[in-house]
């Protein structure tokens, strides 16, 4: 038990955005870059990235550019060509592979109720899916892969990818760097000395809209369920 407990301590750790960051900034060079743009990809891209930390990671790489960590010029360009060649990747497997996936029910990777939340947003908002999904943890990693299986036309496809993948990066790391900008030079705040007071409040933030969504779930879930028990209580009740 103990190992497991150790385990997701140390996962917990691994996916601390200002940890990776940190990591990646000790490693020199163009490394960081090379490492935030393809964790970017992976969760966009891959099926197995669903967990990486997006929102987060992005904001906190604005924050480390307001302090000159980082470039954020750079930043934007490449983290929007990841995220915009990750949801390409993500079509692209749904089309190939889309209908053998959703018949996968012990999939370890395509989980049914991924791929079923993603697919619930695909019905209910369209196309805008593509976009929307970019703010909305584990839904933005399966919603091209539902939009390929789905057959949507890819020049459609591409101009909600690029769209979304636009307004998500730059959203994501400007608001980052202006609030680090802020932090710093209106309130005369350090970042390296609170950066993690920032992040606590970022992830927080981050987790809302699922969180939101849950709750959402579960209160339609309850809500059907007691208008299911009420009809077949009336249903008994008017039978002869």
């Amino acid at each position: 038990m103990e190992w497991i407990i150790e385990l997701l301590h140390n996962l917990k750790e691994y996916l601390n955005p200002k940890i990776i960051i940190e990591t990646l900034l000790a490693k020199g060079g163009v490394f960081v870059y090379v490492g935030l743009v393809f964790i970017v990809f992976a969760e966009t891209g891959l099926a197995v990235g669903f967990f990486l930390p997006g929102d987060s990671l992005l904001v906190v790489a604005g924050l480390f550019a307001a302090t000159g960590q980082l470039n954020v010029a750079v930043l934007l360009s490449s983290l929007f060509v990841a995220a915009v060649v990750g949801d390409a990747v993500g079509y692209y497997t749904g089309a190939k592979m889309g209908p053998k996936l959703f018949r996968r029910q012990k999939s370890l990777l395509f989980r049914p109720s991924h791929l079923q939340r993603a697919h619930d947003f695909y019905e209910k908002y369209g196309g805008k899916t593509i976009i929307i999904a970019r703010f909305v943890p584990i839904v933005r990693t399966f919603a091209p892969i539902v939009a390929g299986a789905a057959q949507m036309p890819y020049r459609n496809f591409i101009v909600f990818n690029v769209v979304g993948g636009f307004l998500w990066v730059f959203s994501m790391v400007l608001t980052g760097y202006f609030l680090g900008t802020l932090l710093r030079d209106k309130l005369g705040i350090n970042l390296d000395e609170h950066i993690e007071w920032v992040v606590i409040v970022v992830v927080f933030l981050s987790l809302t809209p699922p969180i939101y969504e849950y709750l959402k779930s579960r209160l339609a879930r309850k809500k059907s369920a007691s208008l299911d028990q009420g009809s077949d209580i009336a249903a008994i009740e008017t039978e002869p």
